[in-house]
């Protein structure tokens, strides 16, 4: 059960190795390409979030980056970027969302850092 792995994954590690191995059916290059686009994505969407304050756009954007974190097992980012909708869909201030999604982004990148440095 997905939510099981979640909450079992998050006292781990920002990214969920064995769903990413499944996503890419344990191909390494292809583990790294994808984490590759993740981190340049990642890093975009926050500079964008950031500079932006209309609803509707950080609703987009949070979207776009749920799907891509879901995929490569980046829960925490996916529960911060769901969040982050979430207020965007109720038109509230989403200052303290987009805080707590910098700082998931930045835990996923560092460890995509580390992952691409040992390789």
């Amino acid at each position: 059960m997905l939510v099981a792995q979640r909450v079992e994954f998050e006292a781990d590690s920002p990214l969920d190795f064995s769903h990413l191995s499944r996503q890419t059916a344990g191909d390494r290059k292809l583990e790294r390409e994808v984490l590759t686009i993740f981190r340049r994505q990642a890093s975009q969407v926050l500079f964008q979030l950031e500079a932006m304050h209309d609803p509707m756009n950080r609703l987009e954007i949070a979207q776009t980056l749920n799907g891509s974190a879901t995929g490569i097992g980046a829960w925490r980012v996916a529960t911060a970027a769901q969040a982050l909708e979430a207020a965007a869909r109720a038109g509230r201030p989403a200052g303290e969302q987009v805080a707590i999604l910098a700082e998931c982004i930045s835990e996923v990148v560092d460890t995509i850092d580390d992952l691409m440095a040992e390789a």
